[in-house]
Formats: C-alpha cells, sequence, structure tokens
C-alpha cells in the first residue's frame, strides 16, 4: 500500500487537486506532501528515508538534471513524470533521464492515479523487501564484528564483513590475505561461526612454525611404528577438525613439495598418515592465510599457481591499519577501554590530542596488533589521566646522518638503510617490503643483493 508521495507543483499541478487525488486513490493512509521549490523537494528527500513516491512536473525534471540529483539520494525512490502532453518520445526521454514511469494529466485523475499505483505496487513491495533486506544485512555485518571483536568503521571494514558474511556458508576453500597483525585469524574465526559447520570445531596450524616431516605428522597423523618414537597412532590436525574447519596460517612458508600434498587434499578430498597404507576422507574446510605476495611467489616459482587457485574460490584481503581511515582512533579506545576492564586501576584515561595526532600519523607497520600493544603500554605507562605523545612511546622517523664519504656513497648508504628498515618493518619479508618501497619483487631483489648480500 502507498503511504507516502511527494509532489513538486508548478502551473500544471495544482496542489489542492493532486492530494485530493492521491488520497481518492490510495486512501486516506496516504500521506501527500507538497514541495514548491526543486530545495524544498531536495530536502524533504534529504531529511525523510521513508518517500515512497516523487512526483515531477515534465519541465522542472529536465531542469539541473533534477532526476539524477534526487537518485543521489535514493537510488531506489519511484519517480513518476507529468506531462499536460504526451507520446511516446516524451515518455521515452523521461524514462532515459531516470524515471520510473510517465503520466499524462487528463480528466478522472484519481482513476489515473490508481492505475499508475497498480503497475508500480510490485516495486513498491520490492523496494520495502530490499530495504528490510539491507537493515538485516547491518544488523549481521554489526553483530559480527561485535562477536568476533572486528573493530572498525572504515567503508574497508564493512566491505570485508559484508563479504566475509556472503560466504560463510559457502562449503568451499577460502584464502585470506593481510600484513602480519591484521587480524586475519579473526577473520577465519568469523567464517567459521557463522557457516554451516559452527558447530564443529575449528583447529589452526602455523605453517610457519614446522619443518616438512613435523608439518605432515601435525596435519595427516601417523601410524603406530611410522618412525622412532611414534609408539601409538596419533589423528592430524584434519581428522581433529572432521566436518569444521582447519585454518593454515603462513601457508605461504610451506614448501613447494608439501604444497603438492596439501594440492592433493583440496583437490580430492584424500590424504594418507605417515606409515599409512590407507587413504582417509576429509571433510574440513580449509581456510589458509598468508602475508606473502602469492602472486609474486608464483612468478617466482615457491608457489603452485593450481594450489592457489583451489584455495582461492575467494579471496579476502585484510586491509592494513594505515588503510582503515577513522580506525585508528576506534581502536584506540576500544583497546583502552578492554584493558581498564582487566585492570580497574588504570580507569579514567584519557587521550590528549596530541596523543590522538602522533597515532593517527604512525604508519604502524605491525597493524593491529602493534597499536593494541602501544594503547595498553600508554595506559599502563601513564601516571596522570591524559594519555600524552611520551606515554605512547612511538619512534618518529630520522633521517639518516652520514659523515665524509662522496656523493655516491652517502646514496648507497641511504639505500642501504631503506632497504634494512623496509625489511625490518616487513618482518624479514622481501615481497612486502618490495610493496612498501615501491618497487617489484625482482628490483628489490637486485637492491638487496647490491646493499646487504
Amino acid at each position: 500500500m502507498l503511504r507516502t508521495v511527494l509532489i513538486l507543483v508548478d502551473e500544471s499541478i495544482v496542489a489542492s487537486v493532486w492530494k485530493e487525488a492521491f488520497r481518492e486513490a490510495a486512501g486516506d493512509a496516504c500521506d501527500v506532501e507538497t514541495a514548491d521549490t526543486i530545495d524544498d523537494l531536495i530536502s524533504s528527500i534529504e531529511t525523510q528515508e521513508d518517500r515512497r513516491l516523487v512526483v515531477l512536473p515534465q519541465q522542472l525534471a529536465a531542469q539541473e538534471d533534477l532526476i539524477s540529483r534526487v537518485r543521489q539520494h535514493d537510488e531506489d525512490i519511484p519517480i513518476v513524470v507529468v506531462a499536460r502532453h504526451g507520446d511516446v518520445d516524451a515518455a521515452s526521454q523521461a524514462v532515459q533521464m531516470g524515471a520510473t514511469d510517465f503520466l499524462v494529466l487528463g480528466d478522472r485523475l484519481p482513476e489515473r492515479i490508481a492505475t499508475l499505483i497498480g503497475k508500480l505496487r510490485g516495486l513498491f513491495d520490492a523496494i520495502v523487501k530490499n530495504r528490510l533486506l539491507s537493515d538485516r544485512n547491518a544488523q549481521l555485518r554489526d553483530a559480527i564484528q561485535a562477536r568476533f571483536e572486528i573493530v572498525g568503521e572504515s567503508p574497508q571494514v564493512r566491505a570485508m564483513i559484508e563479504q566475509i558474511r556472503l560466504v560463510a556458508e559457502v562449503p568451499r576453500p577460502l584464502l585470506i590475505l593481510g600484513e602480519r597483525g591484521t587480524g586475519k585469524e579473526l577473520v577465519a574465526r568469523a567464517i567459521h561461526f557463522i557457516g554451516k559447520s559452527a558447530s564443529k570445531p575449528i583447529v589452526t596450524v602455523n605453517c610457519a612454525a614446522f619443518s616438512d616431516s613435523l608439518l605432515e605428522s601435525e596435519l595427516f597423523g601417523h601410524e603406530k611404528g611410522a618412525f622412532t618414537g611414534a609408539d601409538v597412532t596419533r589423528h592430524g590436525k584434519f581428522e581433529q577438525a572432521d566436518g569444521g574447519t582447519l585454518f593454515l596460517d603462513e601457508i605461504g612458508n610451506m614448501s613447494l613439495t608439501f604444497q603438492q600434498k596439501i594440492l592433493r587434499v583440496v583437490e580430492y578430498g584424500t590424504y594418507t598418515r605417515v606409515g599409512g597404507m590407507h587413504e582417509l576422507k576429509s571433510t574440513v574446510r580449509i581456510v589458509a592465510a598468508t602475508n606473502c605476495d602469492l602472486q609474486e611467489m608464483i612468478y617466482n616459482g615457491d608457489f603452485l599457481p593450481d594450489l592457489y587457485d583451489r584455495l582461492a574460490f575467494e579471496v579476502i584481503s585484510v586491509p592494513p591499519l594505515r588503510e582503515r581511515q577513522g580506525d585508528v582512533e576506534v581502536l584506540m579506545h576500544y583497546f583502552a577501554t578492554q584493558f581498564e576492564r582487566e585492570v580497574p586501576a588504570f580507569r579514567g584515561k584519557r587521550f590528549s590530542k596530541a596523543a590522538i595526532g602522533e597515532l593517527n600519523r604512525h604508519s604502524f607497520p605491525g597493524n593491529i596488533r602493534e597499536l593494541k600493544n602501544v594503547i595498553e603500554r600508554a595506559v599502563y605507562r601513564d601516571t596522570t589521566d591524559e594519555i600524552t605523545p611520551s606515554d605512547l612511546g612511538l619512534k618518529s622517523p630520522e633521517l639518516p646522518h652520514y659523515q665524509g664519504g662522496t656523493y655516491q656513497e652517502q646514496l648507497d648508504g641511504f639505500a642501504r638503510e631503506l632497504i634494512e628498515v623496509a625489511l625490518q618493518n616487513s618482518g624479514n619479508n622481501q615481497a612486502e617490503a618490495a610493496r612498501r618501497l615501491g618497487l617489484t619483487y625482482h628490483q628489490f631483489r637486485h637492491y638487496y643483493r647490491k646493499y646487504l648480500s
């Protein structure tokens, strides 16, 4: 049922006549408002989100790109253009400008409006359903963020949460990419617990922490007597995560040989315990994560393109903190509040403007993990009720100082320091260091061999 209408009046549309006609066609419950100017019309649309139908005179609709201006504030709202006289060309022009329908003035206006409302009834229902769905999705995104501590209000985080919500219930492997400290495991846990296997276990394995032989036993398990010390049969992580999720963190650290073994499990769903003779069936969903540039690794022959293709049913990129506009302050308050709850003696602290400014200027190579440590340490260190830059303990970048030497010698020294700092800030990940310096991986490798080898 049509409940709200906004009409832009001119000499062809008499406000009182149209109000009465809409009420006769749609019932007394229909709220009909009029606007005397384009500015009044736009202002009304901006301030009232429940507007269901906008009526525009043909002459005014063509002015100042009015229909586009209305659509900027509500892209779904039905817009009807009204003309004294009309033909196919006039109607076509109105639709091309973005109108939903075209109405020609004439006798029996209430009947014409009733016919129009009947034509648009399906559209009205679809708009209501879409808005309810949009509200529901927003509630789900907020619930996901609250439950899994994915804190942030930036568009990048909102987009990531929506991606998580959409893919969580699809039983396919996933790949999570992001720098160290960005929260890749939080994303993996969110995917698991809002998916269909939430009642099943989620098991995490840090692939960088094991050699190939140990990783094989860790993931696939081993039979009794498979090697010295294997006194009993051991179930691996694939079996422990049966029916649930296996989170393979730092998958970029796997050797090519072991990548082949993982590829077989992903592709065929079977594996064999170390020392075993029988194939076992895997029912886990694999979610892999890395801070490596897998495309660079594929190019250099360090990562199997087939494994990438199997894992990348969907790729979720976790944005670094420096790209999340406004989230530093949101996270700052969140971590401070959490820490003060754990240690009530530190309650009542506030951040000075100078401290907030310094936090916003810092690059945070360690991302959220680094920010959390900085905030908790600052709350602990502060002896007053205001946290200042000195409490944060952030190091300001310093320009290198070279004593003596030729121009080229000093230039080489500066280049060497740039390479060293980039490696330090990226956890010795050369692909990430190259990206931070705006270099290709091969360019970085050239300078690395020149200055540090």
